[in-house]
């Protein structure tokens, strides 16, 4: 299926390209970020800085080492530079751009860590939204809402004005409805990095989207040092609590990977993620006699709450009653995140560090003692 919308993508992209070659010149003044971008943990995406702008170059960051991946590439130039040729091969796209339609949550991390909003001209759904200038900008009509994946509204998408369109190859469907408004479709695959550090340095392209590379450059930079100063917290002599993932979902009980992107804050806050053995990346639907088997002895237990009430043992326990099987739950060492109540969705992945801080401060609290967790905390009743 990846290898279809990679091809498919492919098509639209260069028809985007034919209406972006010809560049209008004016006078931007000063105002110009010239910054240029270095990466150093991101594997989806390559940047090769030029005077003019970038030239970038996106692939998945899980492609099979030696193995011939599609990609996608960009030239990025920037407002009033002037005599700059096309470069084969490349979609050619005006930076900063007038305004993106992002497909996922994720997308929006980068633009709101920036404070770049007004860059975001549409959304496919605000289900399960938390930040409250996105959903003013929503309800105002300043972000419009294109329609859910499979059934997109061709109005409403040029209704958006866009620039260029974010997509996820991991998505099934829609995109064809997308081919008639010939706008540039930009993979964005900052979800498939497999490390917390990666997955944020997708900041810096967003950066390069919004004219505001200094900025990403500096915040990254300040992720990356919290990160590493709160990892090299943990003594290596200090013992490592085992930690379980998931809940049920149906007849599955859903968890993440062993080396996903949550496994490596777990083992980055000094402790061992229940599957840290498993190589996958994504999302594991196993059944319930198996995680009890590994992980019902285990020191903490991890989960996300979807729901419209505040999560507490009581309700955990009424939605399962297995639940109560476990010393995590017998000991309320229960680490929760409400979505409700948190921007985990739109913003986490910009912000590893805090992610790990939460993890820190349930499993090593005397190296934290005044720090509040943001995201996952423990339940207290």
């Amino acid at each position: 299926m990846k290898k279809v919308l990679f091809a498919f993508l492919s098509i639209i992209i260069m028809a985007g390209c034919k209406q972006t070659n010809k560049q209008t010149a004016h006078s931007v003044g000063n105002t110009q970020d010239t910054a240029t971008v270095n990466l150093q943990y991101a594997k989806g995406f390559i940047v090769e800085n030029q005077s003019w702008g970038a030239l970038v170059e996106i692939s998945d960051p899980q492609k099979e080492e030696g193995k011939t991946e599609s990609s996608y590439k960009f030239q990025f130039v920037r407002k009033g530079e002037t005599d700059v040729e096309p470069v084969e091969g490349y979609t050619r796209i005006e930076v900063p751009v007038k305004g993106v339609v992002c497909m996922t949550s994720l997308q929006l991390a980068g633009f709101i860590k920036l404070g770049a909003l007004d860059f975001v001209s549409g959304i496919n759904s605000s289900r399960h939204l938390f930040d409250k200038e996105l959903k003013a900008r929503i309800k105002d009509g300043r972000i419009v809402k294109i329609g859910k994946e499979g059934n997109f509204d061709e109005e409403l998408v040029m209704a958006a004005n866009p620039t260029a369109i974010l997509v996820s190859l991991s998505k099934r469907g829609g995109f064809d409805k997308l081919e008639d408004v010939k706008i540039p479709l930009i993979p964005y695959m900052g979800y498939q990095e497999t490390t917390p550090l990666a997955q944020a340095e997708w900041i810096k392209f967003v950066g390069l989207l919004t004219g505001k590379t200094a900025e990403a450059n500096r915040m990254f930079a300040e992720i990356e040092k919290n990160y590493l100063e709160a990892k090299a917290l943990i003594p290596a002599e200090a013992k490592r609590p085992e930690v379980l993932y998931g809940k049920m979902h149906g007849d599955n009980w859903y968890a993440m990977g062993g080396e996903s992107f949550i496994a490596q804050i777990i083992k980055d806050a000094g402790a061992h993620y229940f599957m840290e053995s498993d190589k996958r990346t994504g999302g594991v639907n196993l059944d319930f006699e198996t995680v009890y088997a590994q992980a019902e002895k285990g020191d903490f237990w991890v989960i996300q709450n979807k729901g419209k009430e505040s999560q507490t043992y009581g309700n955990m326990k009424e939605e399962n009653s297995r639940y109560a099987d476990f010393r995590a739950w017998k000991e309320h060492r229960v680490l929760c995140c409400d979505i409700s109540e948190t921007p985990v969705n739109e913003l986490s992945s910009m912000e590893p560090d805090l992610v790990l801080k939460d993890f820190i401060k349930a499993f090593h609290p005397e190296l934290l003692s005044d720090y509040s967790p943001k995201y996952y905390k423990v339940i207290k009743e």
